[in-house]
């Protein structure tokens, strides 16, 4: 929980103190938290809880890492129970070359963001995103990052050597002797092995049921005829559970042989569908297996991005990623709230997964909501919402880089024996040592997650791991491409289309008007939304595109800028003994001095000029100090007497000649 004091700011919110957990404290939150779960001995049930506060703040180094590197400080020096300790550190890579912990300034030049926590042998977490590395650079990434953990880990081992408190005395509690084997026996006599191979996540949900029941009313009895175990309830329910899990990855190990049948390397089926609701600007089905997820994209103007108002960053965000993983997607009833920690977490993956995809900037002035829901969940719904990302915002017609699509590989690990399995399950997640999520493009990866349950990965592991995942990728985008393999070429009917017009800034008042009257004007007048920034940019954007002429025209109008030798239409809006002042352009005047009016001299500008009326003049100069202009009645006239001449000096074809036409007061088209 940063304290705002510490960059120097006060808080934004409305009571002027820091309140609910913005977003990014929640995900530097499950940083802290997922390295050091694992750690935690057996059966711990102290209630155990980690505050850090980040209380001065420098503004170029981030302060997620320490948080990493100082909770397993504070576990490393205290009484608890911890098989630490570990490091955070982030990794950046700028020109080719990686960096170790860079500044924010070189995380914005580089194409590598990856945070790695590290213990003494092993990673136990990254967590990190980057515009398309190879596996190959990215494994060297992490290797880095685990060299670079451990003189942190040697400082928090002479920390512990100065002030650490000794251990206390703790022993996990241990299953009554026999119970493991017993409910094993009954297990299998009536159908475990069975009902663990069912394909179908409820129906296999249901059949376990029933072996639960008849393991527990064997054991334990009823009231009336309590069994040989029925003192020892919770023990039974325990050693289910336990032989349910060796039961599970043992086939895994020993034969390759998966939940369902599948092999350690097979994808689920896949179904991807696009354009599956009317209204929306972009739509997309994705299913693998019996997980679905409905993702949509919303493109908006500049006036819907969000504001960012935290510890490290005050601005705007112009793309915001939503999941939403609603209680009905896995069968289960219960109170809806706030978004989750896990649903913050797993939206901001799949985030940094499609940014690195999107157009630039410049290119692309809209601002985008993607919101993801989970319609049913069995594994992996974090890379479904980005492979159902990138086909709704194909869809869309956004000209997004190239697609990108994710897999969640697992890890079964006993002893020396190891299998690594691709798309996982949610049984496999849960009773498996790792989930590492990999998304990218057939090109390289964009953003990882991993955490596992064992005391670490070496290098060949994770050299493995990220193979298979890129081999996963690959298919899981042939499949894609399937529904759709590029952006439509246009938008949808139904998005803004928004047009970016560059101005002189010393034109935006003109556009903005006095107390914001003129824009107003032009928002009421043609219905366009109209966004101005301080350097003169402009978008205007209107799903209408007749209003969205209008509203270009009119703007045009207010910010074109006189350019000497051309010649405009103005209007005479004050008459002086000197000469006259004509409005050229709407907010631009200039001066029509009375030697300039014609070519003969006159006594009064009243005898030819009058106020209110039309009249033709040429730019003559404008001072480059003051920006006044000079205009000349008297040489437009002398112009426009030439062009008259050459028109009627071009005789037609048949001998035939026209009556000469008296010079006209109004320049032709081309040069107004």
């Amino acid at each position: 929980r940063p304290r705002s004091y510490a960059a120097g700011k006060i808080p934004g919110s409305f009571f002027r103190r820091e309140g609910r957990p913005y977003e990014w404290e929640v995900l530097v939150c499950r940083l802290m938290d997922r390295p050091i779960r694992p750690l935690f001995p057996d059966g711990w049930r102290c209630e155990t809880q980690l505050i850090a506060h980040p209380i001065s703040f420098d503004g170029e180094h981030p302060t997620d890492v320490m948080a990493i590197t100082g909770t397993s400080a504070a576990l490393h020096i205290s009484d608890i129970p911890f098989a630490g300790p570990l490091a955070g550190v982030r990794i950046g890579r700028v020109d080719g070359e990686l960096v170790v912990n860079p500044t924010f300034a070189q995380r914005e030049a580089g194409d590598l963001d990856i945070v790695v926590a590290a213990s003494r042998d092993a990673i136990v977490m990254v967590e990190g995103e980057s515009t398309g590395i190879s596996e190959a650079d990215l494994l060297d990434a992490l290797m880095l990052g685990h060299e670079s953990a451990q003189p942190l880990i040697d400082a928090q081992d002479r920390l512990r050597e100065a002030c650490g408190k000794a251990k206390r005395e703790f022993t996990p509690p241990a299953l009554v002797e026999g119970v493991v084997d017993a409910v094993a026996a009954i297990a299998n006599d009536h159908g475990l092995a069975g009902a663990l191979d069912t394909p179908d996540k409820l129906e296999r949900y249901g059949k376990l049921d029933v072996v639960k029941k008849a393991v527990v009313g064997a054991l334990v009895g009823t009231a009336d005829a309590p069994g040989a175990w029925a003192d020892h309830v919770k023990d039974v329910k325990e050693a289910f559970g336990k032989v349910k899990k060796e039961r599970m990855r043992g086939p895994i190990l020993a034969e390759g042989k998966r939940i369902g049948g599948r092999g350690t390397t097979e994808v689920r089926d896949i179904d991807c569908e696009i354009s599956v609701l009317p209204r929306t600007h972009g739509s997309s089905l994705f299913t693998r297996g019996e997980t679905q997820t409905l993702v949509t994209v919303t493109l908006g103007t500049r006036r819907d991005e969000q504001k960012v108002d935290t510890l490290e960053n005050d601005g705007y965000d112009p793309f915001m990623l939503h999941y939403n993983f609603e209680p009905f997607c896995v069968g289960e009833a219960r109170f809806l709230r706030g978004a989750s920690r896990r649903e913050i977490g797993h939206g901001t993956l799949a985030k940094r997964a499609v940014a690195a995809i999107l157009p630039e900037r410049d290119d692309f002035p809209y601002t985008l909501r993607i919101v993801s829901e989970v319609l049913e969940s069995n594994g992996s719904s974090s890379m479904a919402s980005v492979c159902g990302a990138s086909l709704a915002l194909m869809d869309a017609g956004v000209k997004i880089k190239s697609p990108v699509a994710g897999v969640a590989m697992g890890l079964i690990a006993e002893g020396d024996d190891i299998a690594i399995l691709t798309d996982i399950l949610g049984d496999e997640d849960h009773l498996g040592d790792m989930d590492f999520k990999v998304c990218g493009t057939r090109e390289g990866i964009t953003a990882l997650q991993m955490d596992i349950k064992i005391a670490g990965l070496s290098r060949e592991v994770l050299q493995q791991a990220l193979a298979q995942a890129k081999a996963g990728r690959l298919h899981i985008l042939d499949e894609m491409d399937k529904a759709i393999a590029a952006p439509r070429e246009d938008l949808s009917q139904h998005a803004p289309r928004i047009v970016t017009l560059k101005i002189h800034p010393d034109k935006i008042r003109d556009i903005i008007g006095p107390g914001g009257k003129t824009i107003r004007g032009i928002v009421d007048q043609t219905g366009c939304s109209i966004d101005v920034e301080d350097d003169g940019t402009v978008n205007v954007a209107s799903p209408d595109g007749e209003a969205l002429g209008r509203a270009i025209e009119i703007i045009d109008g207010l910010t074109t800028m006189p350019e000497i030798g051309k010649i405009y239409v103005g209007r005479v809006v004050k008459i002086t003994d000197f000469g006259a002042f004509c409005q050229i352009l709407p907010g631009t005047d200039g001066l029509l001095h009375i030697s300039e009016i014609a070519d003969f001299r006159i006594p009064r500008v009243e005898d030819i000029l009058s106020e209110g009326e039309e009249v033709t003049v040429k730019v003559i100069a404008i001072d480059s100090q003051s920006g006044k202009i000079k205009l000349s009645r008297r040489e437009a006239m002398a112009e426009l007497a030439k062009l008259a001449e050459k028109e009627e000096g071009s005789a037609p074809a048949n001998g035939a000649t026209e009556a000469p036409q008296p010079a006209e007061e109004t320049p032709p088209q081309a040069e107004a």
